[in-house]
């Protein structure tokens, strides 16, 4: 039986966990081949396993270094002929107060949440917009994962609310460059979910987030990924723009 996305090739950040890894096997499903980035090449190995070798390809990148950006980029379109998909999920959560903040945490975050995803899209926009030229679907798509965080800025949550504001910005620019060139953009924001993002933070700020949402049924992983399986396999005529999705117990 043909599959939404026979044909294509998909490229995932942060495919090493959570919602990228989640993602990568959804398009897998779906019929795609999947090049999965990260740094941690054991758990892409494994991944790749399950989603199976002819359809996967493992690439260690730290997607913060513009030239591994692009070396990622180059090697799906090398191993498999073309980009279809790019989904930017790789991102750092590390909250806390602004003041006495640790500059580091403030670099980390604009490193990969704003640059990482900017070398990545810079790279795959040439070979998605050709794709939107080619069958089978005559149509690519940028997703990139954003948070709530993106639209509603929050105490303790500063500068990760300006990154994330940051991909908005870009997202919607870029949907508007290219729309009319069959290069669909979607921003997928998802709530509170079951990931390692958190665990990077330090003990008081993980502390604050376990009283934060304390009784809270919250998402996971494959929820955020079933979203984004939405959003790319619609057929040519729609964009799905922006999806928001938080835990139903969430209230902001």
């Amino acid at each position: 039986m043909t599959k939404k996305l026979d044909g294509t090739v998909a490229l995932v950040t942060g495919a090493s966990s959570g919602i990228g890894e989640a993602t990568a096997e959804v398009l897998a499903d779906e019929g795609a081949r999947v090049a999965l980035v990260a740094r941690r090449r054991d758990r892409l190995e494994a991944l790749a396993e399950r989603i199976g070798r002819d359809n996967a390809l493992v690439i260690e990148a730290d997607v913060t270094d513009p030239d591994l950006a692009a070396g990622a980029v180059s090697q799906a379109v090398g191993q498999f002929g073309r980009l279809d998909t790019l989904v930017n999920n790789a991102g750092v959560m590390l909250l806390g107060p602004i003041v006495g903040a640790p500059i580091d945490e403030w670099q980390r975050m604009i490193n990969l949440n704003l640059l990482g995803l900017l070398y990545c899209t810079h790279a795959a926009l040439p070979h998605l917009l050709a794709a939107a030229e080619l069958e089978p679907r005559s149509v690519a798509d940028v997703v990139n994962v954003s948070s709530t965080a993106g639209r509603v800025a929050r105490l303790n949550s500063g500068v990760y609310n300006a990154t994330k504001h940051g991909v908005g910005a870009f997202s919607e620019s870029l949907r508007q460059e290219v729309t009319r060139r069959h290069v669909r953009v979607t921003i997928i924001e998802p709530g509170a979910t079951g990931t390692e993002l958190a665990f990077h933070n330090r003990p008081e700020v993980l502390e604050a987030m376990a009283q934060n949402f304390e009784g809270t049924e919250i998402m996971q992983a494959t929820d955020i990924a079933e979203s984004i399986r939405y959003a790319v396999t619609q057929p040519r005529r729609v964009a799905v723009n922006e999806i928001l999705v938080r835990p139903t117990e969430q209230e902001r």
